[in-house]
């Protein structure tokens, strides 16, 4: 029970940005300033490879509709980092705890991507881009300074988690019009290339 604050907080955080919530456990860990985080975390590849995917990700994701395609990739990927990162916290590789902890991070890791991935489907109706940069700063350091705080104050970091999960959702009942027009136009734009790939394709007389 004592690592469950920090569990739910990882889980929501690995649901925006996974790769950002290994990359500062493992520096977190690796320059001790917390004792919490597992050897496993720490390693130099972890490190390496979570830097080089979180640089892929900052990219993407400030790119109009290139970060739905990204957030699309992801509804599998975040979900099970959550999992993982909040298993590896809890420890003892098999115990009820660790896999208690796996479950509470992935479910909490899939709803903050729910979140995430809806408002960005949302703000890609506007058509500039500047709002995507923005709103993926916003993440970052959303993501940053829960994840920090968390590491000093687990209980507090958890219930500010626990509030910007809450307030995502209802941001997205709030967004629903416009995440509907954003699948449709995907779905126009999809069916608009079909047609066109038909009639290059279509025999001449």
């Amino acid at each position: 029970m004592s690592v469950l604050p920090l569990v739910f907080t990882s889980g929501w955080a690995s649901g925006i940005n996974a790769y950002a919530v290994v990359l500062l456990f493992g520096i977190f860990g690796a320059t001790g300033l917390t004792d919490e985080v597992p050897e496993s975390l720490q390693r130099t590849d972890v490190l390496v490879t979570a830097g080089v995917l979180f640089l892929c990700e900052a990219v993407a994701d400030k790119i109009p509709y290139v970060d739905s395609a990204w957030d699309t990739a992801h509804t599998v990927i975040r979900p099970v980092a959550g999992a993982v990162v909040a298993a590896l916290l809890a420890g003892e590789s098999g115990s009820l705890p660790e896999l208690a902890a796996g479950a509470v991070g992935g479910s909490t890791a899939l709803m903050s991507h729910l979140v995430k991935a809806g408002t960005r489907m949302a703000v890609n109706t506007s058509p500039e881009p500047f709002s995507n940069v923005g709103v993926s700063l916003a993440e970052d350091l959303g993501v940053a300074g829960v994840i920090t705080f968390a590491v000093f104050n687990p209980v507090a970091a958890a219930v500010v988690a626990g509030v910007l999960l809450l307030l995502g959702l209802l941001t997205l009942v709030f967004l629903a019009s416009r995440i509907r027009r954003f699948l449709r136009r995907r779905a126009q734009r999809g069916e608009e290339r079909r047609l066109a790939g038909a009639g290059r394709h279509w025999p001449h007389e």
